[in-house]
């Protein structure tokens, strides 16, 4: 005989009736967003929230930005590539500025070594 449990086959946040113990939803609205590729989509917002619905909506689909218009949805934002520290360092100084900073660190470090 295994042991018994009085919560078996219970799960959590269950009450004794189950759903219907939880009380009436707040009231929503659902707004409809529409991506490039077509998808739609609906999320539902709280009216006792008192705000708007944002303009625009990322698709759950294929992660494009939705809008409410379904004739024009918005375009795609374009992503800036990744860039490594040296290219960010590159945009900031020139190849004369580079050579001036490296020879005062050879020369800082030739003093240190005594050479």
């Amino acid at each position: 005989m295994a042991g018994g449990s009085a919560i078996r086959g219970s799960r959590v946040g269950a009450g004794p009736l189950g759903e219907t113990e939880r009380g009436d939803a707040a009231p929503r609205f659902s707004v409809s967003y529409w991506c490039a590729n077509g998808h739609e989509t609906r999320p539902s917002f709280s009216l006792e929230a008192e705000i708007e619905a944002p303009e625009t909506w990322d698709c759950p689909r294929c992660g494009f930005p939705a809008g409410q218009d379904a004739s024009s949805p918005p375009s795609q934002q374009r992503n800036e590539p990744y860039k490594t520290h040296l290219a960010y360092v590159k945009e900031r100084r020139t190849d004369e500025d580079g050579i001036a900073i490296l020879d005062e660190a050879l020369a800082a470090l030739r003093a240190r070594r005594g050479g």
